[in-house]
């Protein structure tokens, strides 16, 4: 078993798993728990988080224990959780719209004091400026046509200089009639547009079909 460049992740072959803190060792959505070497380690399973899809291809993520992270489209908080094994000494501010997920992700919460759940549409970042400080890293993944655009007025409101932005690019949900590497070039266009520096590009498949990671710094 050998680290990846993220402190708190680990790699066996081609499964990705993240170090539980003390105290919290039991399985969040059915993910194994294994104990290695005085560790305990839970799946991260790559088909059922991009983030994790993107760690094992080799994306130019960079993350530490101390980072504070706005998770945009945190769903019921599967990748949330793995976010708070890296995050000992950090915060996932995690947004969500849905009122059904948003229940599981306060259910999380209560175990996990470094998420804060934040009911709100992604769309008007302005509505959780209260709650959420400068981060280090915004992250999304929502499929929705206007995604990029979401993801921009998040950015401007709260990365902070030189923090990074990580996009999951949802092909077909920006427009299921494109091809979706021209999807992918046409994100990317736009975002160098707005003087975003892309440091990463890769596309996720086999574990996500017709998605894509894109990685830029805010200067």
């Amino acid at each position: 078993m050998s680290d990846i460049r993220i402190e708190g992740v680990m790699k066996e072959g081609n499964r990705l798993f993240t170090t539980v803190t003390v105290g919290q060792s039991e399985s969040v959505y059915g993910e194994k728990i294994v104990h290695k070497k005085n560790k305990t380690l839970r799946a991260w399973n790559p088909y059922r988080s991009k983030l994790a899809a993107a760690i094992l291809k080799k994306t130019n993520i960079l993350c530490s224990k101390e980072n504070k992270i706005l998770y945009l489209g945190a769903a019921t908080g599967t990748t949330v959780s793995h976010l708070s094994d890296i995050l000992i000494q950090g915060t996932v501010y995690a947004v969500e719209v849905s009122p059904f997920a948003m229940q599981k992700l306060i259910e999380l919460s209560k175990k996990r004091k470094n998420i804060l759940p934040i009911l709100a549409d992604a769309f008007h970042p302005e509505k959780y400026r209260h709650i959420v400080p400068e981060v280090d890293i915004v992250y999304q993944d929502i499929s929705q046509r206007n995604q990029l655009q979401i993801f921009i007025k998040n950015i401007e409101n709260y990365l902070k200089k030189n923090g990074q932005g990580i996009i999951m690019v949802k092909a077909r949900s920006i427009n299921v009639t494109m091809e979706p590497n021209k999807v992918y070039e046409e994100i990317k266009q736009k975002l160098q547009q707005q003087s975003y520096k892309i440091t990463d590009y890769k596309k996720l498949d086999p574990y996500a079909k017709d998605h894509a990671c894109i990685v830029v710094r805010r200067s």
